[in-house]
């Protein structure tokens, strides 16, 4: 009889499609599951304090490093724990494939009491990802793991789950010969059909205004985009999209995609296209739908559920994202008699935009307005930028330092907070690049554990503490509707003394002047850091719009 187990099956595929890093927390249901893996030492887990930041920092690895996150849970509590995470991930489409325990085959829905039982495990992880499934025999363990993998990686990607009961885990089987030359089937998304692409690309030769709003389903067209934007095209991106082309191109606005800025909105107004390259359009993005986009509009998606989703369209072209723009730049790079050329007003009109916008918005900063030019001197041009949900992170964070390319944003796309430390935790373990993690004391607290992981791992990340005592967005959400300020703050450990337990170099900025200095001083060192920006020495931040004014023009 063999000694080769379901569990031993799992270690050997993960290593066969490619994982080399997964996380996760040694359970009394996962035991043989991680033993499989050890025994190989083929692929590095990270032990994680927690499975909530477990699961954003297989998030955060796959949305750095551009692969499949993979997370390893126990059953009941601990798969429970995964939920926030995996829904996260599928606010972010993001790759992750999640394997959890389950009790012995015969103990599931019987409500029989055993340790972590849940009833309906399946259900509740299938309602918090893309899919799951269930292993239900030794057998059909290889089948389903393809099946799981695949689903996770095919666009729109996303997290998917698998349970494995304890029993099954144990139980023997023969090695599957097929392992050994396994690929996983992703299947790929449509191409545009020749007809659709026909109108697309006459709509296109006859605007003389267009501008692109790409979103993170366009992350694989930068090269298309760019090729357009040096054309003559304007682009913007959604927030999820950020560094579709390179921020600082002229022709981008990147993120200052126009929610309470009235001169972006005006300038919409100017343009005679826009294409809607991979995105939702999110309404916190969007004011609610309420920006007023150009009249016409062309949407472009690999998921026909997005059309009309949020606004509506004059033409929608369902395949994916690079092929289009691909196709479309061919075409207009060979018109005939001539190459596409825009209205040749349109670059300089957008030139001013750009720089009147910016100044702009960081004029709505107060002490805070110099901060993204400052981070922007002193951080390598690859770095990884991850952001908590903050008031810094919501307007200058993300809407005025620029970035280079798609793997380098990471946010909570979902709007938590207390998720973005544990992301860059994930995404420092990606492929070495040095990680900027900017939280606030709130957001940073309610993950605190995982310091730990980041120390015992020696992640190559500064942490930046924007400090304000408390939940400023929610001060400024209750002084803007009315509401008393009430339970926003909250007792919390001294910094200095925080790291100095952990053992991590402190900064302390309380002079707006020396941000970008000490951040300097932190990113020169190898390995964890923790930079505290004390809020309430450098000064309150003002809220931003639709919680403060709207930004205005600044000469």
């Amino acid at each position: 009889m063999t000694d080769y187990t379901v569990a031993d099956l799992v270690a050997d595929f993960l290593a066969q499609i490619g994982v080399e890093t997964g996380f996760g927390i040694v359970s009394v249901h996962n035991i043989p599951l991680l033993d499989a893996i050890n025994r190989r030492n083929r692929i590095r887990v990270v032990p994680t304090r927690g499975e909530a930041g477990g699961s954003h920092m297989a998030d955060g690895y796959a949305r750095a490093g551009n692969r499949l996150g993979v997370l390893i849970t126990s059953t009941g509590p601990g798969a429970a724990n995964a939920c926030a995470g995996l829904v996260e991930a599928r606010f972010a489409a993001t790759p992750l494939l999640h394997i959890t325990g389950q009790n012995m085959t015969h103990q599931i829905g019987r409500d029989m009491g055993p340790a972590h039982d849940v009833p309906d495990q399946i259900g509740m992880l299938a309602a918090s990802g893309k899919a799951a499934f269930a292993v239900t025999s030794a057998e059909g363990a290889l089948g389903t793991l393809i099946e799981a993998a695949t689903a996770a990686l095919t666009p729109p990607c996303g997290p998917v789950s698998v349970e494995i009961p304890i029993d099954l885990q144990r139980a023997k089987i023969t090695r599957p010969e097929s392992l050994e030359t396994l690929a996983l089937p992703i299947r790929q998304p449509p191409s545009v059909d020749d007809a659709t692409m026909s109108k697309l690309i006459a709509t296109a030769k006859s605007a003389r205004r267009p501008i692109l709003w790409l979103g993170n389903g366009a992350a694989a067209a930068g090269p298309a985009a760019r090729r357009l934007l040096d054309m003559g095209f304007a682009a913007v991106t959604s927030w999820n999209g950020r560094a579709t082309v390179p921020e600082d191109h002229p022709m981008s606005l990147g993120a200052l995609n126009g929610g309470g800025v009235p001169m972006i909105e005006d300038f919409y107004g100017t343009c005679d296209l826009m294409i809607v390259a991979g995105s939702r359009q999110r309404a916190h993005e969007t004011i609610n739908n309420t920006v007023s986009l150009p009249e016409r509009r062309i949407q472009i998606d690999i998921d026909p559920v997005a059309d009309h989703r949020t606004y509506s369209n004059d033409l929608f072209v369902l395949g994916e994202v690079a092929d289009a723009l691909t196709r479309l730049a061919d075409a207009l790079e060979t018109w005939k008699p001539d190459p596409w050329t825009p209205d040749p007003s349109f670059g300089p009109d957008f030139h001013r935009l750009k720089a009147a916008a910016r100044r702009g918005f960081a004029a709505t900063l107060g002490p805070y307005a110099t901060f993204a030019e400052q981070l922007q001197s002193v951080m390598p041009r690859d770095a990884i930028w991850v952001r908590d949900v903050t008031v810094n992170h919501s307007t200058w964070g993300q809407r005025l330092l620029q970035l280079g390319e798609p793997t380098q944003s990471i946010y909570p796309v979902g709007a938590g907070i207390g998720q973005g430390f544990s992301l860059a935790v994930g995404a420092a373990l990606a492929d070495g690049r040095k990680t900027i993690c900017m939280t606030g004391d709130g957001g940073f607290f309610l993950n605190l554990g995982e310091l730990w992981t980041a120390v015992q791992e020696h992640t190559d990340m500064v942490i930046l503490v924007m400090n304000d005592s408390g939940y400023g967005v929610i001060r400024h959400i209750q002084d803007a509707t009315g509401a008393a300020r009430s339970y926003e703050s909250f007792a919390a450990p001294d910094l200095e003394g925080l790291a100095a337990l952990a053992k991590l170099p402190f900064w302390r900025v309380s002079d707006p002047d020396h941000f970008g200095p000490t951040v300097a001083e932190a990113l020169a060192i190898t390995g964890p850091t923790l930079v505290e920006v004390d809020m309430n020495a450098i000064g309150h931040h003002p809220p931003y719009f639709p919680y403060g004014p709207k930004v205005e023009a600044v000469d």
